[in-house]
């Protein structure tokens, strides 16, 4: 080998070995940041007419492309379980649980309690008192799940507006992110960083949306939802909308023309198109508002009306009229069949056993529309009214099961209900966060590992030292040729 050739190799190796250094110094440095990729210095062998040496092939950033988009679908499930989840675990918390002093049943037993004690001393009006208290707290258990019910259609709403402004933002980004690198790459530049800015901007959207990427041309990429939706193909991105309403009420829905549905470049999806977007926390948040939150409604307003239907029979109080309201009303009220739907927000004890809406106690024992106080000690009515809650029979609703049983059996149920469907969510939420947990484990075992960048800046300062050597031995044989002559 001539001494120009061991120059030439030399050189070539202080060059690598500063580059691969500062590459280590940026691992290191970005170790923490957000969708930063693990460099590698790409390297390969100069011809022997060139001089020999190595050459510097380009920057790799090290990442499994396969790997970041399992984690990627990962997120979106993860996103959509975790808020399906929490939906039914505020359901199961407002129906309440078991003996709680807040579980509807516990307050449909204190009611059924008061009614027993009045019927024992009909001519107390504490004890009538008490039954006023306990119908109007069951009344306002039924209203208050149903506002709970409508509060999360309404979050649920407000949530997927955040979503698609967040959507929306993120595709503008990788748009010109995509713009970026095209003319870094260009120009014969590292990408690299602008590639991890990218990687950090959809990853952060991974939850609202399954997300697909597809490489393109000169570095660009093309987003999808796992559906085969079209989020970004080109220098445009899709442009999604959606028109959020202040509140939400029982009566209001998609079919109604109340609510909205998302708009994608300007045309509505239908609910096949809408199901390309299934998968993360933004389908989720329309099957809360549109699906799940509805069939709870339902369920608690079939409550009501069996409620209201056994204690507005004439049977039970003979002082009513048929087809008006007992006890319980609908909205101080008669009930309308047609009307089912938000009968439990409306549910209301009747005004005239209120004596500070200007009604007399003694209507709970004499009857609703009784002409007089009638006898102080006649209970039967009292005794009708509590069997009227332990009676057996098929509700009057077809939202609820057509089994016989008491109302203490449809509370039950209810809560029940809602519990099972808490412990599926989350056992879904958990099955799902597992599987996250253990594809992040594995993208975090391919990023940067300081220990391994040192070990590595080491061998680059031995390489270094190396290389060095050969040029100033060959600067030192060059020098001993001058003096020869």
């Amino acid at each position: 080998m001539s001494i120009s050739s061991a120059i030439s190799n030399a050189v070539s190796g202080l060059t690598a070995t500063s580059r691969g250094t500062e590459i280590v110094s940026s691992n290191i440095a970005n170790a923490l940041t957000p969708g930063y990729a693990r460099r590698e210095l790409d390297l390969s062998p100069r011809l022997l007419e060139r001089g020999g040496g190595v050459s510097i092939d380009g920057v790799s950033r090290m990442i499994t492309t396969g790997l970041l988009a399992d984690h990627r679908l990962a997120a979106a499930n993860v996103g959509a379980s975790q808020a399906t989840a929490a939906f039914h675990a505020t359901m199961e918390k407002v129906f309440g649980i078991g003996t709680e002093a807040s579980a509807l049943g516990q307050i449909l037993t204190d009611f059924e309690s008061a009614l027993t004690s009045a019927a024992s001393r009909p001519d107390s009006e504490i004890r009538l008192s008490t039954v006023l208290e306990t119908a109007s707290a069951l009344a306002q258990k039924i209203n208050g799940i149903s506002t709970a019910i409508q509060a999360e259609r309404s979050k649920a709403e407000q949530t997927i507006q955040k979503d698609v402004t967040r959507l929306n933002a993120a595709l503008e980004q990788v748009a010109k992110l995509n713009t970026q690198i095209v003319t870094t790459s260009a120009q014969g530049k590292d990408a690299s960083s602008l590639i991890d800015a990218r990687q950090a901007v959809i990853d952060g959207i991974s939850d609202i949306v399954p997300i697909k990427e597809v490489p393109r041309e000169n570095g660009r990429v093309a987003l999808f939802t796992s559906g085969g939706a079209i989020l970004l193909d080109g220098t445009e991105p899709a442009r999604i909308e959606f028109g959020a309403v202040a509140g939400i009420t029982a009566d209001m829905s998609v079919a109604s023309g109340a609510l909205s549905v998302l708009t994608f470049n300007g045309k509505p999806l239908t609910n096949t198109q809408q199901a390309m977007l299934d998968g993360g926390t933004l389908s989720a948040s329309f099957a809360i508002r549109d699906q799940l939150a509805p069939a709870y409604q339902q369920q608690i307003d079939a409550f009501a009306y069996d409620l209201y239907a056994r204690f507005s029979d004439p049977v039970i109080d003979p002082s009513l009229n048929a087809g008006g309201p007992g006890l319980f009303t609908d909205a101080q009220g008669a009930f309308d069949p047609a009307n089912e739907t938000g009968l439990a927000g409306r549910i209301a004890v009747n005004a005239l056993v209120d004596p500070d809406a200007g009604g007399q106690l003694w209507r709970i024992r004499a009857g609703i529309n009784a002409a007089d106080a009638g006898d102080a000690g006649e209970s039967a009515l009292l005794a009708r009214l509590g069997s009227a809650i332990s009676a057996s029979r098929i509700p009057v609703s077809a939202n609820l099961s057509d089994a016989p049983g008491s109302l203490q059996t449809l509370a039950a149920d209810l809560s029940s209900k809602a519990a099972t469907n808490r412990l599926r969510s989350q056992a879904i939420a958990l099955q799902d966060s597992s599987q996250q947990v253990g594809l992040k484990t594995a993208l975090l075992a391919e990023e940067v590992d300081t220990d391994k960048e040192m070990e590595s800046l080491l061998a680059l300062e031995r390489a270094y030292a190396a290389n060095a050597k050969v040029f100033q031995t060959a600067n030192d044989m060059l020098d001993a040729i001058l003096r020869l002559t």
